[in-house]
């Protein structure tokens, strides 16, 4: 399992609950994402909302990628820790005017941009500065990405981007504005996606709206077909790496582009998830007629995932013995709410006080979430080296 089979010993004496970052899987899926990307000339910002966890940033930024930023404070925390101010992009459906001066005030490459409304405020805010800035509209391609209906983003019924009805509204601001700068055309449809149909579905509509543009006389600089690709939480080991080839494959052959015009991604989970796991200790077994409960240290607090959209992670006991038998769990934190629970009825060697239980795919979207609610400790990190 990772890097975390020699360490087991170590745990035990180790003050939990810890999130744990195996950096040299990081690394590689970072290299492998690098060199699947690079022959189609295909440009990569991670998104921040995933882990902006320092030690993760900076090898992400060693790495080469860009920043993709749904927040004024990810975007001033991207520039703090290295990233290229040319190589961060800010989104986000409700920027307020102090984040967007910010972010003028850093000069980055560009807004996307989510509604009308929003194109008049930036134009409004970078006109006051005497700066022009650079926007890409966040299109709703109302393309279904087969996921969880939480985490769905490209649907007609969801909260972001501008509706394909609102694009001659757009053009005639863009048109009028002295301040903008129109870079390119941006879309996210969803997160977790594991059906690369989802993506070529994608591909359709770009190209579709793509030519809209274009034959209103824009030229758009950037396709930016935001992220999605999912991981494998189900088999952590076997699927470390997702298979960014086929995935960067579909877009070079389903994606029209002309010459010079170049393709943006942002990925964050893809990048990430694999990389971190959390690790807790048993605090209480409760036996039961019908059910059995493992009472962690580890609650929502610490992986608010489960108890938000009831989503899956691998929970395995570290040193469980060849043998022991084998019980099933209702595996549960300390926290005060009925949907503290990370997996029921979860099969686990016959488990006690004190043993390690180690939750899985984890890097993404675990730490960043965490709260102080019950008045908890913040979470702490500890990394592979």
């Amino acid at each position: 399992m990772s890097s975390l089979n020699n360490l087991t010993d170590k745990l035990k004496s180790a003050q939990t609950p810890f999130y744990y970052y195996d950096l040299q899987l990081l690394q590689a899926t970072l290299e492998a994402c690098r060199t699947a990307a690079q022959p189609y000339g295909f440009h990569v910002h991670y998104a921040l909302k995933a882990n902006f966890n320092a030690r993760v940033l900076q090898l992400i930024r060693d790495a080469g990628f860009g920043a993709d930023c749904v927040s004024g404070n990810e975007v001033s925390k991207a520039i703090e820790v290295g990233f290229d101010p040319s190589k961060v992009v800010f989104a986000g459906v409700g920027k307020a005017d102090k984040e967007i001066n910010e972010a003028l005030d850093f000069d980055i490459f560009c807004f996307n941009v989510e509604s009308v409304q929003e194109l008049e405020v930036i134009n409004s805010l970078a006109a006051a500065k005497g700066k022009r800035a650079r926007v890409a509209l966040r299109i709703n391609p109302n393309v279904d990405a087969h996921t969880h209906h939480n985490i769905t983003t490209g649907l007609a019924e969801n909260k972001f981007g501008i509706n394909q009805w609102e694009l001659a509204d757009c053009a005639e601001v863009l048109t009028k504005a002295g301040n903008l700068w129109l870079e390119g055309i941006h879309f996210h449809v969803g997160s977790q996606i594991t059906d690369m149909n989802v993506f070529k579905s994608l591909c359709v509509k770009v190209n579709e709206i793509k030519t809209w543009f274009e034959e209103r006389g824009f030229n758009l600089n950037v396709l930016n077909v935001g992220g999605g690709l999912g991981v494998d939480y189900y088999h952590p080991d076997e699927n470390a790496i997702p298979d960014f080839a086929a995935y960067f494959a579909i877009f070079d052959r389903y994606l029209d582009r002309r010459a010079g015009q170049e393709v943006h991604f942002e990925l964050g989970r893809a990048l990430v998830a694999q990389c971190g796991t959390l690790i807790s200790k048993v605090l209480y077994v409760k036996k039961g007629i019908k059910k059995n409960f493992l009472v962690l240290d580890a609650g929502m607090t610490e992986l608010m995932r489960p108890a938000l959209y009831q989503a899956y992670h691998k929970i395995e006991r570290l040193e469980g013995e060849a043998g022991s038998q084998v019980l099933k769990y209702d595996v549960v934190g300390p926290i005060c709410e009925s949907t503290d629970c990370f997996g029921k009825e979860v099969e686990l060697a016959d488990s006690e006080r004190g043993d390690i239980i180690a939750i899985r795919t984890a890097g993404a979207y675990g730490e960043v979430m965490a709260s102080r609610y019950n008045l908890r400790e913040a979470i702490r990190s500890v990394y592979s080296d």
